[in-house]
């Protein structure tokens, strides 16, 4: 057999590593929700989304374009599937989730991302995917661990919190998001750039009407480089390589055992906060660093897999 070329090598390797994969995408998403909560009132948020969603899909087009020619049969034969998936992990989850910004404090959302993983585990049980031991005590240890952090090592901290429509709005997107996650073990056989490629350019589809519909309301895009960072940023890390990666890392491992990963979103919250905002690292980071990374290593144990 011909010699693997060496430039594709280090591409072979990461696709097969799950766990790099769902670490990676938990570190976009991080950036996603801390820039979406910087620029919130800059950028309108249902612009945000579908023109995130437009130049993800035009980034991977001349990539997909064979895959998709080969692959729409396929795709087409599970069409009313292919549409779900988009609406709930692309548009809903995506226009919800800059949309709760503008209300919510950084705080209450990294606490309600945390709880991703029990809206994954519900849709999951609706689909007769029954939780593992394993599992369920992953989740509890890791969640323990983000709110250690998020709460600064005072629990007694969580009856002071006020959940406001933004709280509301940001739990309904990572509802959708579960639904997503669910449902993607049930998506068609096709080649991943096919996958991402339909469902990038299919959100976009769906939230262009309600852009226009923002847009007509007087609110403005500010053009300039803020913006452009922003949209920069939102089309390439959170959207095009964090979606291949988790989409990679669910048919690897599966939805329960990828859904301890959400966990990692706040965790990396903390550490931008503390290298990009000057805070100081404390005993409780190190505590909840420690509790997140044993949940996620608990439940995502190959033994721990659901049937």
């Amino acid at each position: 057999m011909p010699a693997e070329s060496p430039s594709h090598a280090p591409l072979r390797w990461l696709n097969s590593q799950p766990y790099l994969l769902l670490s990676l995408t938990s570190l976009f998403w991080a950036g996603n929700i801390v820039l979406g909560r910087y620029v919130a009132g800059h950028v309108p948020p249902m612009t945000l989304s579908c023109v995130r969603w437009i130049g993800a899909y035009l980034m991977l087009w001349p990539f997909a374009r064979a895959h998709l020619k080969h692959d729409w049969p396929a795709l087409r034969r599970q069409l009313p599937l292919m549409v779900v998936l988009s609406a709930t992990g692309f548009a809903i989850n995506n226009a919800l989730s800059y949309w709760a910004l503008q209300y919510t404090q950084a705080l209450n959302a990294l606490l309600i991302q945390s709880s991703g993983p029990l809206f994954v585990a519900l849709w999951s049980l609706l689909f007769g995917i029954r939780l593992t031991w394993a599992q369920l005590a992953g989740i509890t240890i890791s969640l323990m661990g983000v709110l250690t952090i998020i709460l600064r090592g005072d629990f007694g901290a969580l009856a002071g919190i006020d959940f406001n429509k933004g709280d509301v709005m940001f739990a309904g997107a990572l509802l959708s998001f579960g639904l997503y996650s669910a449902l993607m073990p049930r998506r068609p056989v096709a080649h991943p750039l096919s996958l991402i490629a339909f469902t990038t350019g299919c959100g976009a589809a769906l939230l262009f009407p309600f852009s226009i519909w923002e847009l007509s309301t007087g609110v403005a895009l500010n053009y300039d480089l803020l913006t452009l960072t922003t949209l920069v940023y939102v089309v390439i890390f959170p959207s095009t390589l964090a979606y291949l990666f988790f989409n990679r890392g669910i048919a690897l491992i599966g939805p329960n055992r990828a859904a301890p990963f959400f966990h990692l979103v706040p965790v990396f919250g903390s550490a931008m906060a503390i290298l990009l905002l000057g805070e100081q690292p404390r005993l409780f980071h190190l505590v909840g660093y420690a509790l997140v990374l044993a949940g996620v290593v608990i439940a995502s144990r190959q033994g721990s897999a659901s049937a």
